[in-house]
């Protein structure tokens, strides 16, 4: 036992640092420390911050990382911002300021996008992703290659996976998506996250020939983890004619494992995803029609946000219990109307 203790002090560091302190054992220390390996391990800090470097990489789980469609657009929007500073110093420029007197808002707020700005926005991020993708990088996998698993029962031109598609193209299959499904601009932002976390992770990239079932994925799947009542595969192939449900799944299951599971959406990529695509919007002068604050419309987003505390203090100070259908009490919230 005597000597497994001093083997254990030799080895030990804080130990070690207390036998140099002591003069009287200065002389004999030194040599049994030499005598013993010294191992070296990793701190706890250091494996944290190694974590952190990687999350950096991949937009759609960093807050603080550039989302993937604002780097890819950066030199369209550069030409563009020129563009537009000669048209506003020519007095060509639409876009109205705000001054001292008048205040102009549009009705696009981060709890409540506007669903028709929000889809142009959407498309006119994914549209860079194509435009701008790298040519050397892979491209297609078999689930999303429109040659394999066509969305209608037309025949594929043979330069399908060439031709770029315009941003109005894009749009019109998201509207036509969302606008049957009757889904919410928050489910459009969370697609986008989706789909940029799955370049990152299966390390693809968008092109002509799988932009469509990529998007369908990203939908299908933010629309069952956003929306409280979830659209069913099936209701998709009614939108979709030529589709099957078996496609469909398959197409869900595969769009699962690219993803590992991660299908968490914290509020901070939520709101950095929101603030960039209005950032491409500007720069693409791509604007919400704006209106002049007025005392009534002051007085509804004041009502609004007091309902919004309200709410949260009240979801911290009850919390949520389970009931019984016997005996079933719920707290129902009445939608104020604000005219």
């Amino acid at each position: 036992m005597g000597s497994t203790s001093s083997c254990c002090a030799s080895t030990s560091p804080k130990l070690r640092s207390s036998a140099r302190s002591r003069p009287e054992d200065s002389q004999e220390e030194p040599e049994k420390i030499c005598e013993e390996p010294s191992y070296s391990l990793q701190h706890i800090s250091d494996r944290e911050n190694g974590e952190e470097l990687n999350l950096e990489s991949n937009p759609s789980d960093h807050p603080r990382a550039n989302t993937l469609f604002l780097s890819k657009s950066q030199t369209d929007i550069q030409d563009k911002r020129k563009r537009l500073y000669v048209n506003h110093h020519h007095g060509t420029s639409r876009k109205r300021y705000s001054s001292c007197s008048t205040i102009y808002l549009d009705d696009n707020t981060v709890s409540q996008p506007n669903l028709k700005f929000t889809i142009k926005c959407v498309s006119l991020a994914i549209y860079y992703h194509i435009k701008n993708r790298d040519p050397d990088g892979q491209s297609l996998l078999d689930i999303f290659d429109e040659k394999l698993h066509p969305l209608s029962k037309c025949e594929v031109p043979e330069d399908y996976d060439k031709q770029n598609p315009e941003q109005r193209h894009i749009c019109r299959f998201i509207r036509t998506l969302f606008s049957s499904a009757q889904l919410t601009a928050e489910c459009a932002i969370v697609t986008l996250v989706y789909l940029e976390r799955l370049l990152t992770y299966a390390e693809i990239d968008m092109c002509p020939g799988n932009w469509k079932r990529i998007v369908l994925g990203a939908i299908l799947l933010a629309s069952k983890v956003w929306d409280d009542q979830a659209v069913w595969n099936v209701d998709y192939c009614q939108i979709l004619k030529d589709i099957t449900v078996e496609d469909m799944n398959e197409l869900e299951r595969e769009f699962l494992e690219l993803l590992q599971f991660n299908i968490n959406v914290p509020s901070s990529i939520y709101a950095k995803y929101y603030f960039d695509l209005r950032l491409l919007a500007e720069a693409n002068n791509l604007t919400n029609p704006t209106e002049a604050l007025s005392r009534e419309r002051a007085l509804k987003l004041e009502a609004m946000s007091r309902l919004y505390e309200e709410y949260k203090n009240l979801s911290k100070t009850s919390p949520q219990r389970s009931v019984s259908v016997d005996n079933l009490t719920m707290t129902r919230w009445v939608p104020a109307i604000l005219s």
